[in-house]
């Protein structure tokens, strides 16, 4: 039955993305589904907008208020998915989706050639709860759903500027299906200084959790990927890039610290639960890349 459910749930999951944004190309601005359309007005426990909540012991002590934490200047983050070249199958709408590695290799060689410094979650963390500096330029690189793809293509070239990045793994496919990563694969990720963070285990969409959901889809992944790299998993990234109100609690009590959207603002009453991000659409120019850089983050 596994078996099954693996091949079925992979089915969908080679364009899970599409759901995650719209991507317009050249002609406009890379946006997500509406995910904050679902949100609900449900109390946080324990939490106001002034609250400062004690996280000694984790990159940048405590958490100052939302407001602080807006008032920061965002850090631009980008989202890639799989990189490999389009195929006649491929649909208009998951091309937006898919990079090809010549387009991914310009890319990052405009990042560094204009002088840009990728930075991972910590940085990113002690710099919005105490305003720890960050070096010139940052960006930070992020890959969502294990795409193998993103260690054979995007590594090797990320090397080349001594770039790092952040993978946001699927733990359903490890091991089992292929064009996904491994384990070991994983693992040398993380050794290599890269980060690794979960993506929950097969994609289930957060605002749809019930029952033995959280235990599935975030505890055991979280214990599976900490095993893996022998390191604690403290960061999420919804899939689809949907949240909810009621999910943020239950997401802190597993031990994350920050969590990461997609291209809608963050939410003024939990930002660090909200963080944005933009999906970096399959054809674009590298004008409409930079551009894209500096229009979405302010």
């Amino acid at each position: 039955m596994m078996k099954n459910f693996v091949g079925a749930s992979l089915g969908f999951l080679f364009f899970a993305a599409t759901a995650c944004g719209s991507g317009t190309g050249d002609k406009g601005k890379v946006t997500s589904a509406n995910a904050s359309a679902d949100t609900t007005a449900a109390a946080r426990p324990g939490a106001t907008a002034a609250a400062v909540v004690d996280t000694a012991g984790l990159p940048g002590g405590k958490v100052p208020p939302p407001s602080v934490i807006m008032g920061r200047k965002e850090v631009p983050i980008l989202c890639y998915h799989q990189i490999r070249d389009w195929k006649p199958t491929d649909s208009k709408t998951s091309k937006d989706y898919i990079m090809p590695p010549a387009d991914m290799k310009a890319e990052l060689k405009m990042l560094a050639d204009s002088g840009y410094h990728t930075i991972l979650p910590d940085q990113l963390y002690a710099y919005l709860t105490t305003g720890e500096a960050l070096p010139s330029k940052p960006v930070m690189l992020t890959f969502d759903d294990t795409d193998e793809d993103q260690y054979t293509v995007a590594w090797p070239e990320m090397k080349k500027y001594g770039f790092r990045g952040v993978f946001f793994i699927m733990t359903v496919s490890l091991g089992k299906v292929p064009h996904y990563m491994t384990r070991e694969q994983v693992k040398e990720l993380s050794d290599a200084g890269n980060v690794i963070e979960s993506h929950t285990w097969d994609h289930h969409n957060v605002r749809k959790y019930q029952g033995n959901d959280w235990v599935v889809q975030i505890d055991k992944p979280t214990k599976q990927l900490e095993a893996i790299t022998g390191k604690p998993i403290r960061y999420f990234a919804y899939p689809f890039g949907l949240w909810n109100r009621p999910a943020l609690p239950e997401l802190r009590k597993r031990g994350f610290i920050a969590a990461f959207q997609l291209a809608d603002k963050m939410d003024p009453t939990d930002p660090l639960m909200t963080i944005r991000r933009i999906i970096v659409g399959g054809g674009w120019s590298l004008k409409t890349f930079s551009t894209a850089i500096h229009r979405d983050f302010h």
